[in-house]
């Protein structure tokens, strides 16, 4: 299940990533356009969803939000929600409670040991059916 939950937001990340890339002009990377390609390189590989990488990740998605408006749309709102801190500014406060009902019933299902399908469940509470 924890498997589940991470390659779902991994998926997100490289996706992100690939959006960066293409959008970038090649020949004329700035250092800040270098710093967050390395960035979300870093998030898109990472092992491990630790305290590094919840920083890491808000600053890159802050990041986004206020200098790249082109690349701004890309990003998933999974990724606001899963990176959290100054992310969730870019969130409305119905959006934030759905996505707390999503995680509860996923530490529920944890503690109890039973499955829970991220994906269909996300899909039901953000009503994507």
């Amino acid at each position: 299940m924890k498997n589940q939950y991470v390659q779902f937001h991994r998926n997100l990340l490289q996706a992100l990533q690939q959006a960066a890339a293409q959008a970038m002009p090649v020949n004329e990377l700035s250092e800040e356009d270098q710093t967050l390609l390395s960035q979300l390189d870093l998030l898109a590989n990472s092992k491990a969803f630790d305290e590094t990488f919840i920083a890491t990740g808000q600053q890159a998605l802050c990041r986004i939000v206020a200098a790249y408006p082109n690349l701004a749309p890309q990003v998933s709102r999974d990724l606001f929600w899963l990176f959290g801190g100054d992310c969730l500014h870019y969130m409305p406060d119905e959006e934030i409670s759905l996505y707390q009902q999503l995680d509860e019933l996923r530490f529920e299902a944890e503690n109890d040991n039973t499955d829970f399908d991220y994906e269909k469940q996300r899909a039901r509470i953000l009503g994507l059916h």
